[in-house]
């Protein structure tokens, strides 16, 4: 039952000018967005991770990397998988101009419909998205065991998506989850179930994820079940 910590890149230049960014080449961290990127690198350096993914895209390596710096000999793997939603004609446009679209709406209110113009479907962007980090997931459970943690760099929506396919909620509820920059959020997948164990996290500690070692001579069993009444 690994865990991955999703976290979305530090802040970017397209973020505070309003700008879709989307998958135009080179946009990088602000000065802002560096210092979120190094915070959130803190916050998992005493963690015993197992690998770190991430986006191709370049904030969200900028932000992989400022991670690996506290862990020695693990480099960032890419996969394209993690990348930001195609959204086609929709890049580089301001926001305030695509909330005047007919399109915007429904992205609103019925992404499983939309298909961004010579882009990518919402659905598709989950789809793949969620199959990487369950593909990464089972690799590392063979590898490192079940007790293995690791990192998933992505976007927004991306993150939202997954939190959405893990919670069971149609991805037409997934606007209702917010994902800031630099943010971590938690699943644990089990053979039956995900656990949402922590959403959009700026600042708790961390080290409660490190799996505790059985007791002396018994084994520990996976388990699916939820705790009743809570843990």
């Amino acid at each position: 039952m690994p865990t991955v910590i999703l976290v979305r890149h530090g802040r970017s230049a397209a973020n505070t000018s309003g700008t879709l960014a989307g998958r135009t080449p080179g946009v990088k961290l602000d000065d802002t967005g560096v210092k979120q990127a190094e915070a959130v690198a803190q916050r998992l350096a005493g963690l015993p991770l197992a690998a770190i993914v991430t986006s191709p895209l370049e904030r969200c390596k900028q932000t992989a990397a400022a991670i690996a710096k506290h862990h020695e000999g693990l480099r960032p793997a890419t996969d394209r998988r993690l990348t930001e939603c195609g959204y086609g004609d929709w890049t580089g446009q301001k926001i305030a101009t695509l909330a005047k679209d007919p399109l915007w709406a429904v992205v609103q209110q019925h992404p499983s419909g939309v298909t961004f113009p010579n882009g990518e479907s919402m659905r598709a962007m989950q789809q793949r998205a969620v199959d990487a980090v369950r593909a990464h997931d089972a690799a590392l459970a063979k590898s490192h065991g079940d007790g293995a943690i690791w990192v998933a760099v992505s976007h927004g929506d991306v993150i939202k998506a997954i939190v959405a396919d893990a919670l069971g909620q149609h991805l037409d509820t997934f606007q209702r989850i917010v994902v800031d920059t630099a943010s971590t959020t938690i699943i644990t997948y089990t053979p039956t179930r995900p656990f949402l164990v922590r959403l959009n996290d700026s600042g708790s500690e961390l080290a409660s994820l490190i799996p505790k070692p059985p007791a002396k001579g018994r084994t520990k069993k996976q388990s699916s079940d939820a705790v009743v009444g809570g843990r």
